[in-house]
């Protein structure tokens, strides 16, 4: 399907997680916009539903962002065919099991550490020296309602994106001009992630594609003078 035609200037946009939830659907509506978007997500299946709807320059790939060497691999790849992009995304997450976090192993919690933390650590070593070297571009750390509150049984989801908030707050003081870091609460999406914890409520919000329509452009609009804001997602 040919993108439609927006005013605004074509971006190079990096996703995590791009093959479900809000991730697929900002991919959709991003490319959709005329944008160009570099993808990776750990469904093999997925990954490659995407690159038969979306060649190139579109660019997707099985990456696990928990896994520094891949993530090291991917971005390499990518940036000696593409230049440093203008927007990238620390969307990849997980969520625990609802328990209390005594009932939860310690095998479920590194888990979602190792993503939801590190995976994005990962992210921003192998990609933002390059954004750097360019001068210019946005990281958007996708946090949580639950990075700026808590509640009960997803400890481990709550702990990891207020680090978010902290790791996101601390990388805005460490980057040169020109270039932002922004802590983003996306708001409450039924996704699979919300199904998980919510049940049959997850069902009373919108859906992740209504979202993208008016997330992608406010994610669009983001520049330098938002460096170091927490915001919400319209």
């Amino acid at each position: 399907m040919p993108a439609t035609q927006h005013s605004e200037a074509p971006r190079s946009v990096v996703i995590t997680g791009c093959t479900r939830g809000c991730g697929r659907a900002m991919t959709e509506e991003f490319i959709r916009r005329g944008h160009t978007v570099i993808g990776c997500g750990r469904s093999s299946a997925a990954i490659q539903e995407l690159r038969e709807q979306h060649g190139p320059p579109h660019d997707f790939d099985v990456v696990n962002v928990a896994d520094d060497a891949a993530v090291a691999a991917w971005a390499a790849r990518i940036l000696q065919r593409h230049a440093a992009p203008d927007l990238l995304l620390n969307n990849a997450a997980i969520i625990n099991p609802n328990a209390r976090l005594w009932e939860v192993s310690a095998c479920d919690f590194s888990a979602v550490v190792d993503v939801n933390l590190n995976g994005v650590a990962n992210v921003i070593r192998h990609w933002v020296p390059a954004m750097i070297r360019r001068g210019r571009g946005v990281i958007v750390n996708f946090s949580s309602g639950w990075g700026r509150s808590t509640d009960a049984e997803v400890a481990p989801y709550c702990a990891t994106k207020w680090a978010i908030e902290g790791l996101t707050q601390a990388l805005a003081q460490e980057l040169p001009s020109g270039l932002a870091a922004i802590p983003l609460n996306p708001g409450v999406i039924n996704t699979a992630m919300l199904q998980s914890c919510f049940g049959a409520a997850a069902a009373n919000y919108s859906d992740a594609v209504r979202w993208a329509s008016t997330a992608v452009p406010f994610l669009l609009r983001l520049g330098p003078k938002d460096n170091g804001q927490p915001l919400t997602a319209p």
